[in-house]
């Protein structure tokens, strides 16, 4: 298991209701399920338009994460 941060941008941030968690997971997948899961349908709503930075780097749900990865939660900013 790798921990890490999770960064929340706008729409994301408003439906986490926090600008940033800790996770404990495997995969980009495992970490998406378990926010799914602790922030509600609002959350996974939104979560089904954004794009998934770790370190910089956009990443697809089987990403493994690395020890200490960041994971930047961005949707779609001014229509795009």
């Amino acid at each position: 298991m790798a921990r890490g941060t999770v960064r929340f941008w706008a729409a994301a941030r408003a439906a986490a209701g926090t600008h940033e968690t800790p996770y404990d997971a495997e995969t980009l997948g495992a970490v998406l399920a378990a926010l799914r899961t602790a922030h509600g349908p609002e959350l996974a709503r939104v979560l089904g338009h954004c794009s998934f930075l770790v370190d910089g780097r956009r990443v697809g749900a089987d990403f493994r994460l690395p020890e200490g990865a960041e994971i930047e939660v961005l949707p779609p900013f001014a229509g795009g």
